[in-house]
């Protein structure tokens, strides 16, 4: 009987609040695993993937960490990689953990400049097609010069701004009384409808920008981090890039945003959602008590933090450093000159970011296991069976589908590494590398919009603080891109493989990109 009792406190206690369905499921999938791997060790590879995405869709069930965690423990324990391969996969990301851990926290210290910045533009900009565009077309923007995940940090942190406002006076409270804003307890029930449409509002606005960063994130080198690595095997530098890239990104751009309006105006795919009057009104006093109230002191904070965010956008586009240490950067100007100076209060800005990074490790296990188990060599061989516009078409596709499941990072790494070796080994000319390496780009960072594993922009934002907030689950995410999907990958096919080989021979026609010469230097198309 005692047995039995502690049996089910252990299951209880076993992912605590989650669904019992959930916890059998998860512990469905460990009992299976193994059993599958002795037999047909690359179907339990893509079994893992798929595991694995299903605890990132029921995120709002159980953060993704803790079974994501257990799969990748067990996958390491049954032989599917090694901690050296793990180990491999987060030295290769560094950046990306440092950006994480270092630029979202500096993000917070500047929230009192987004905040303020934000707030008017919601005031000002009564329409709501026209606050989306700005949304997206800000995120695309920054997001060519800066890294995605910084774009959605600060969006995020002016998510929860908005919402912690409207929470707190829709609650009773003041403006500067205390309240936690994740539980709706206090609110009144005359407002619960307004907070309802004011989540779907900035469900709206979120998704736009997330969409924003894959519009811009294609157009350069550094827009995202595969972007480097195709660029540096291909050999161009940024302005080449940029234009040959030209081709694709700039209609992207423009269907991207008609995108935006169309969602809106006809108000499909839950976009459409207006913000409230009440909202509206409270956001109004909320900035008309912050301007009677303001101080010296927080006029220059405000003015510290704004060259702060000048001085951070400079040596991100410049390139000055790592991004995360850029962040750093960030962190020590802000507190130093806005006068943080407690240590808790320092290390509250570090508990966003944290379990994300967390879990993204235990992402790199997985991609370790697709690269120990070579799930993707088959298809990337079936690929390079292929020539000429129809290979563009099947390697932007196959790329597409892979990135929607697997880190983008790694999808452009192993297919521009197979495509330059092909190259290398005489089987594809010169031309159609350079084109290949275009559709790889275009084919990572576009129809990836479909999933938030896809994209990393989209899984910090479905795993951040916000997205319970504004009942943002996976499913929702899923539904909400599949008009920006349909859209980006349809033109961005199209153009890969129609208009981007006329455009490049336009290019070389006129002089402004050169054709590669082996062990000399470029020369004229002409």
């Amino acid at each position: 009987m005692k047995a039995s009792g502690t049996a089910l406190a252990i299951f209880n206690n076993f992912l605590g609040q989650s669904p019992n369905w959930y916890k059998l499921t998860i512990i469905m999938f460990l009992f299976i695993n193994p059993l599958v791997f002795i037999n047909h060790p690359y179907l339990a590879g893509w079994l893992l993937v798929i595991e694995f995405i299903f605890t990132l869709a029921m995120a709002l069930k159980c953060y993704p960490l803790l079974p994501g965690g257990l799969l990748a423990i067990q996958a390491i324990a049954m032989g599917m990689t090694s901690t050296n391969k793990v180990m491999h996969e987060v030295t290769m990301n560094i950046e990306v953990i440092l950006l994480l851990v270092f630029m979202v926290a500096g993000i917070h210290f500047v929230k009192d400049l987004l905040l303020f910045v934000f707030t008017k533009l919601l005031i000002r900009v009564r329409s709501k097609i026209g606050i989306s565009m700005a949304f997206t077309f800000m995120a695309a923007f920054l997001s060519a010069f800066l890294d995605a995940l910084t774009v959605v940090a600060v969006v995020i942190a002016v998510g929860i701004g908005f919402y912690a406002i409207y929470h707190k006076i829709s609650s009773g409270k003041g403006f500067v009384d205390p309240h936690d804003h994740s539980v709706d307890t206090e609110v009144a029930e005359l407002s619960r409808a307004d907070l309802d449409a004011f989540r779907g509002f900035l469900r709206n606005l979120l998704m736009h920008a997330g969409v924003g960063t894959a519009l811009g994130g294609v157009s350069t080198m550094v827009g995202e981090p595969q972007n480097l690595i195709i660029a540096a095997a291909v050999g161009w530098d940024f302005a080449e890039f940029a234009l040959r890239m030209s081709a694709v990104s700039v209609p992207i751009l423009i269907c991207g945003l008609l995108t935006t309006v169309v969602v809106e105006k006809f108000r499909i795919f839950d976009f459409g959602v207006r913000l409230p009057t009440a909202v509206q009104d409270v956001l109004i006093a909320y900035d008309k008590y912050q301007t009677a109230k303001i101080t010296s002191s927080d006029i220059a904070k405000l003015w510290v933090q704004g060259i702060i965010a000048v001085l951070l956008i400079l040596c991100l586009s410049l390139h000055i450093a790592s991004v995360g240490l850029i962040g750093l950067m960030v962190i020590i100007l802000a507190t130093t000159f806005c006068g943080v100076t407690d240590e808790h209060a320092i290390g509250h800005a570090f508990k966003e970011a944290l379990p994300f990074t967390a879990l993204l490790v235990v992402f790199f296990a997985i991609v370790a296991v697709i690269i120990d188990q070579h799930l993707f060599t088959p298809v990337i061989a079936w690929v390079l069976t292929f020539d000429g516009q129809l290979q563009l078409a099947m390697l932007f596709l196959a790329n597409g589908a892979l990135s929607m499941v697997s880190d983008n990072v790694f999808v452009g790494t192993v297919y521009i590494n197979e495509v330059k070796a092909a190259w290398e080994a005489g089987r594809i000319s010169r031309e159609q590398f350079e084109l290949l390496a275009i559709a790889i780009n275009t084919g990572t960072n576009l129809p990836s919009v479909a999933t938030p594993n896809g994209q990393a922009a989209f899984l910090f934002l479905l795993t951040s603080a916000l997205a319970p907030l504004i009942r943002l689950s996976y499913a929702k995410m899923v539904w909400m891109a599949i008009p920006y999907t349909i859209v980006l990958t349809v033109v961005g096919l199209t153009c890969t493989v129609f208009v981007l080989p006329e455009v490049t021979h336009w290019f070389y026609d006129a002089g402004w990109i050169h054709h590669y010469v082996p062990g000399a230097a470029a020369v004229s198309g002409h």
